[in-house]
Formats: structure tokens, C-alpha cells, sequence
């Protein structure tokens, strides 16, 4: 990697600019050509330097006004599959599982639901709890109160050391 690459990394953490062709404002900021700065992204993905590239939607200001996150006590052996198939629902946005804690908390797989108010995400929950065969499974549904951060997190950018030669 090169001080390009860490200007950019710097850049990307930043969110892509909100224009028409945000590549191109990155690349001109960089002072390279957009297939230049694609090249050098595609590079940093190939090495594992970037992972993935996400989207953060506020959903508060597309009508979304309520969202809960499902948390659910699925035997292990069943974890992946039921996993699988609450991914593909599509007002499921996130699914993931966790550990337990035994004799702290039972749940060890997680879904965020999304809805326009609060019942049609409880209509949500209940037909995806049919539709994935969830009956027999305890859960507990966390409705959000308050948003504090919406935003990808921040790394630190280290630089290799320059050393005058």
C-alpha cells in the first residue's frame, strides 16, 4: 500500500460523496483518474485491506418510524437454516447470531425488523414467525427508543513510517 491508499481508505470511511458520480469526486480529490481509484478499491478488496462496502439508510426520514430487533432461543442445530430464511424476507434487514450467556441471556440469533409504525412491524413479526416455522421458539421483541448513531465506524488509517534516505 501507498500513501494513495491511505488517503483513501481515510476518503472511503468518510462515506461516498452524495453526487452523480461519486467515484469521480473521489478520484479528482486524489488527484487520479476514476479508473485509477476503482483499480486501487478493487486492489484493497483483493488483499482484504476493505471488506465490503455498505449502505446506511436513515430510515426515519423514508417513513420508517419503527424498528425492533427480534432476539430468539434457537436450538444451535437449527441456527443456520432458520438464519437463512429470515434473511430472505425482505423487511429483515440484519440477521446474525450471537453466544449465549448461560444464565444471562438465552438468545443466540438476531433480526432487525423495519416497519412504516410500530403495528406493522408486530404484523411483520408474527407472519415471519409463520413463515419460518419460529412457533416453538421463545423470543423477545426490542422495539428502538431512541437513535444515537447512524454511520459506519471509524478506523484509524495507520501510515508506514517515512524515513529520510
Amino acid at each position: 500500500m501507498d500513501e494513495q491508499d491511505y488517503q483513501l481508505l481515510e476518503l472511503l470511511q468518510q462515506g461516498l460523496p452524495v453526487c452523480p458520480e461519486p467515484y469521480a469526486q473521489l478520484a479528482e480529490t486524489l488527484a487520479l483518474s476514476e479508473q485509477a481509484l476503482l483499480e486501487r478499491i478493487q486492489h484493497l478488496k483483493q488483499i482484504g485491506v476493505i471488506k465490503r462496502f455498505g449502505v446506511i439508510v436513515n430510515h426515519r426520514l423514508l417513513g420508517y418510524r419503527a424498528n425492533a430487533m427480534i432476539v430468539w432461543n434457537v436450538p444451535d442445530a437449527k441456527v443456520e437454516t432458520i438464519g437463512q430464511a429470515l434473511s430472505q424476507i425482505q423487511y429483515v434487514s440484519l440477521c446474525y447470531q450471537r453466544p449465549r450467556k448461560p444464565g444471562i441471556w438465552p438468545y443466540n440469533l438476531y433480526c432487525m425488523v423495519y416497519g412504516k409504525d410500530r403495528s406493522t412491524v408486530l404484523q411483520q413479526i408474527d407472519e415471519l414467525i409463520g413463515r419460518c416455522q419460529l412457533e416453538d421458539f421463545s423470543y423477545q421483541i426490542l422495539f428502538s427508543t431512541r437513535c444515537f448513531k447512524q454511520r459506519g465506524a471509524l478506523y484509524p488509517v495507520l501510515q508506514t513510517e517515512k524515513t529520510d534516505g
